[in-house]
């Protein structure tokens, strides 16, 4: 019997769920809407920042709040924090690790069928440094000017995803990679995951390009 794992590191940055707008991109799961955070909202300060950008925060990270485009502005100096200290990379760490001893733990069937899918993006390669020049989440998601930074090819490697990725390696996993970026970008993808260290991979599937298979 053949067993799929799938890893997602589902630690990501507060903007992480702005990165495309829901009326506009098809790919786009629906997300509930079981946190409904008002448009315009009373300014906080002092300890009330800090503990209105953790609920947020959490609300995001679990996918209850409606749609959304922008992180809180109050917020701006949280997620920058976050991502630049070592909290986000210590949660990264963390996640790698619970994934690496569940990966350890499969018995394999044998047949030579045993797959661990990994997403690409905020998972294997790190967007940081286009976040970093755009305000953090701060901005509304720009489709093409964040094309072109996947077109650089100079996406960092995740640390802690790199390891478990080599980890599923030597254990004996086929390795699928999925992404939502378009097929037109598998080249240059190819080229920053290997440059990034991620190599010997089975698969990798991109997003359709209308009805053509790949």
């Amino acid at each position: 019997m053949k067993k799929i794992c799938v890893i997602f590191l589902v630690v990501s940055f507060f903007f992480s769920s702005a990165c495309s707008d829901e009326t506009s991109d098809p790919y786009l799961l629906p997300k509930p809407s079981i946190l409904q955070y008002p448009s315009e909202h009373e300014k906080v300060d002092g300890e009330e920042v800090n503990l209105y950008c953790t609920s947020w925060r959490f609300a995001a990270e679990t996918n209850n709040l409606a749609p959304w485009s922008t992180i809180p502005a109050e917020c701006a100096d949280c997620v920058k924090d976050y991502v630049m200290g070592r909290g986000y990379a210590i949660d990264l760490e963390r996640v790698s690790e619970e994934a690496s001893i569940f990966a350890s733990s499969v018995e394999f069937s044998g047949d030579g069928k045993d797959i661990w899918v990994f997403d690409i993006d905020e998972t294997l390669l790190s967007n940081l440094p286009y976040y970093i020049d755009h305000g953090f989440g701060l901005e509304l998601f720009d489709h093409s000017e964040f094309d072109k930074w996947v077109e650089r090819g100079v996406a960092p490697a995740i640390a802690p995803g790199l390891k478990l990725y080599q980890r599923v390696i030597d254990l004996g996993y086929k390795i699928f990679l999925l992404t939502g970026r378009k097929e037109t970008h598998r080249l240059v993808t190819v080229e920053n995951l290997i440059n990034a260290g991620f190599q010997n991979w089975d698969k990798l599937i991109l997003r359709y390009v209308g009805n053509r298979e790949f």
